[in-house]
Parts: C-alpha cells; structure tokens; sequence
C-alpha cells in the first residue's frame, strides 16, 4: 500500500468514527443530522475533537456536492455573509493598535481581520478528499457569473489559502510517458489546452518516441490529477511552425542528437486553480531536469500562442482615432476577412508584409492598465524570465489558432544567464526583452506609419531570423 494511500485510509478511518459519533443517536441526530449547513459550519468551527471535526467537514462537503446550480450559488453567498470578519473584534482590535503598536496588538488585528471562512475552509480541508473538493468548489465560484464584491473577497480567500497548500515545496515533478498508468493518460489527453490531442494514437506520437518528453507536477492531496503538464520536443533547431512538431512521419531522431529542447504545449489542468502559478516552476524545474540528462541541449525555446492578438488587431482595425494603421495597411488586412486568404501566396506575402511589425508593437509597446504585456501568455514567458525571440507567420493553421491569432506563433527563449535580468527588466522598468529580429520589425512598424514601405534601411524579415535562429517559414 503506498503512503498516499495509507493517509487516505486512516483520515477515512477516522472521519467514519466521528460520524458514528455526531450521527448515531437521538440527541446527536437532532442537533447535526437535522441541521442546516450555516449551522454545521458553525460547529465545525466551533469542534475541537479531531474526529468529529472530520466528520462535521465530510458532512459539510458530502451535502455542498449534492446540491443543485442555485443552491451552490446560494451556499457561496452564504459563506461570504455568515463567515467574514467578527466585526466587533476587528473594532477592539483596531481600536487597541491605535495606542499600542506593539507586536501582539499587530497579530490580534491580523487575526482579527481574517475572515472566518478563511479557519472554515482550513477545517473543510481535512475531510478526505477535501482538497479536491474545495478545489472543485473554486471552480464553481470562478464559474459564477456574479462578479460583485463579495465574490472578489471570497475568491480571495481561496487563493491565499491554495497558494500555500499548492506551494512548490509540496509540488512534485513526474515524467509522462507511454508506460504511464492509463487513467493518467486519459487526463493528459482530457486537459490538453493548446493542441488537442485526438485519440491515443496522437498521444502515442507525443509521447512514445525517444525525442519527445513530457512531464507534469502533482500534488499529495491530488495524488493522480496532474496540475499541470508541459511538453517537450527535442530537436536540431529552433522549428518556426507547429507542423514541424507534431506532423505524422516527422523524421525522429536520438536524444543525445538534439541541441534544443521545444516547450510546445503548457497545459493547466484544474479550473479551480486558476491564477495559481505552477508553470513558471515547471519550466525550469523541466530545464534543469534536462541538462543534467542531456548536456548537448543548448537551447530552450517555447513555440507558443498568441491568444489575444486577433481581437486586439480588430479593435486596431476598428479604430478610426488611431494612426497605427495607414490606409493601405487597413487595405491589405481586409484580406483577412477572407478564411481563405492564407492560400493565395501574393496574398499572403502582402499580409505577412503589414502584420509582422503590428505584431511587434503589440508585444514590445501595448499594455494593459496595469502596465503588464496584453497577452496573456507574453505576460507568463517574459515574467517567468524568457526573451521574445522570433514571430512565426503562419506558424499554426489549424482553426483555432486561424481565429485567436491569425495563425501567429512566437519563439520565447530561456537562455538561463539572463533569466534573472530579464524578469526584473520587465517588472522593474516594463521592458520587454526582445532578440534585433523582433525589434527591427518594431522598427518598420514606425516606418509604415510615417508613410515609408515598412522595408526600408533593413534586410527582409525572413532573413533576420534566419540568420538569428535559423530556419525560416514552411
């Protein structure tokens, strides 16, 4: 029997005595049996047996699972109204910090502060599997439509909490492969985010060959749902089209052939953990991982989305206030309302021509109000530390990527010396590191927009990154 599943047992064991306890009888079945959910949180909160303290948060969830759409809403609500601060504490406990600033008049207003449900939520998580159930019930609040001040409080609850239970120090790191238990398996394919993967034979392709790895981190308390999961392709270079990845009859080569490692896909799994960074370990604990295995890896690069840059072009479009975009630059996107458009090589080139520099300035100038990157997967590589390293025209054609990005790619590279400097010079200064190729296409955005061709006192793009990186467009 493994450790894991040892705890679960004795937790069980023990949740089944305090129900027995709480449960049997008829005294005990008047006051708990019969008793609404504010009440039994209440004695929950109130309980100091370790079994009956169990028993009353299996109860408690056992009843939250059962319930309907509204009457989980309405359970929500009431853990917002009924569980927050005790006022009247919070009122003395200020009132006391006002004239003494002593260190124990600091922590009574900071438990004071703390919001009851915070201590529920603590003692909901000792039920078994009371993690994976409160991670489910987070799902159900991010699913809510309310977004009023009492669902941002609670959100916040729950994240304070699971950013120390997920904490990277519990967290750890498997490979994935296709000797992997079935069961997992069929998660890696179920939360699969970026590049659906079809059946098991397409995950057979990704996984099985010897230059292809994957891995995912775990937690104790969720022993076999992966977290998230990354995939990795090993190659000779640096690939410009997520074709050259995952096309069938591919060439496969040897492990120990590759100098570059391709972070392809990052998958998060758990809804409920939204906004809960795991990825950023991921990806270097990952790196780390296959530098001790393979030492001829130079390179780590990811091939990446750009989920955001479609409705940001539209709005661009859209937008007649704005000199972004001359008058043949909005010409020659109009192609882009044609699903065809694609290919038609002139077409094509014309578009590559006007897009690619936009392109630039949306990563390397566009903000949200926060000052952060707009798109959302910019935000995590380049936060995470990487450097904007090359758009892809064309990179992905499938559908999905034709309608998020108008088949945009991007290379960010990990290049470990520069990690470090690069985070701070976005979070310090809000630069954003880009590689020359990337920037001189900035550059010839600024030359369209002054009435030049967008090509003047600079080689084709095509050929920067070719000199760069290598390769090129397929």
């Amino acid at each position: 029997m493994s450790e894991a599943s040892f705890f679960t047992d004795m937790l069980q064991s023990i949740t089944d005595r305090g129900r027995q306890l709480l449960f049997s009888g008829s005294r005990a079945t008047q006051v708990a049996a019969k008793a609404d959910l504010q009440t039994l949180c209440e004695m929950l909160l109130s309980s100091r047996g370790e079994a009956s303290g169990m028993a009353l948060a299996a109860e408690i969830l056992d009843r939250w699972g059962a319930l309907d759409s509204e009457g989980a809403q309405a359970f929500l609500l009431m853990l917002h109204e009924k569980f927050g601060p005790d006022t009247t504490k919070l009122d003395q406990a200020i009132e006391i910090y006002r004239t003494d600033k002593s260190s124990a008049a600091v922590i009574a207003l900071h438990q004071a502060a703390e919001p009851r449900r915070q201590e529920l939520l603590r003692r909901l998580n000792h039920a078994p599997n009371g993690t994976a159930k409160l991670v489910r019930m987070r799902e159900q609040l991010l699913a809510s439509k309310d977004q009023s001040e009492g669902y941002h409080a609670l959100d916040a609850d729950f994240t304070h909490l699971f950013g120390s239970w997920f904490n990277r120090g519990f967290l750890t790191l498997r490979p994935i492969d296709w000797t992997t238990p079935a069961y997992i398996l069929e998660k890696i394919i179920k939360y699969e985010a970026v590049h659906e993967i079809a059946g098991w034979e397409e995950l057979r392709r990704r996984l099985a060959p010897a230059d292809r790895r994957c891995f995912a981190f775990f937690h104790p308390r969720l022993v076999d749902e992966p977290l998230v999961f990354v995939e990795v392709a090993l190659t000779r270079s640096v690939p410009s089209a997520i074709g050259d990845v995952l096309v069938e009859g591919r060439e496969q080569i040897n492990a120990d052939e590759a100098t570059t490692a391709v972070f392809y896909s990052i998958s998060n799994c758990q809804d409920g953990l939204r906004g809960i960074s795991f990825g950023n370990f991921l990806i270097k604990q990952v790196v780390e991982d296959l530098r001790r295995d393979l030492p001829g890896l130079k390179n780590f690069v990811t091939l990446s989305p750009v989920p955001g840059f479609t409705r940001w072009l539209a709005k661009a479009r859209a937008s007649t206030a704005d000199r972004l975009l001359p008058e043949a630059a909005r010409e020659t996107l109009m192609a882009l309302d044609d699903p065809n458009w694609p290919d038609d090589e002139k077409t094509a080139t014309e578009v590559e021509r006007v897009l690619l520099p936009l392109a630039a300035r949306y990563f390397l100038t566009e903000r949200t109000p926060e000052g952060r990157p707009v798109d959302p997967v910019a935000r995590f590589h380049l936060g995470n530390g990487a450097r904007l390293e090359r758009l892809n025209f064309l990179g992905d054609r499938s559908a999905k990527a034709m309608q998020q990005a108008h088949g945009l790619m991007v290379n960010y590279l990990y290049k470990l010396d520069d990690i470090v400097a690069n985070h701070e010079a976005l979070a310090q200064r809000g630069e954003v590191i880009a590689s020359p190729a990337v920037k001189n296409l900035l550059g010839q955005n600024d030359e369209s927009r002054r009435g030049g061709n967008g090509q003047q006192g600079s080689r084709p793009f095509q050929q920067i990154v070719n000199s760069t990186l290598g390769g090129g467009r397929k």
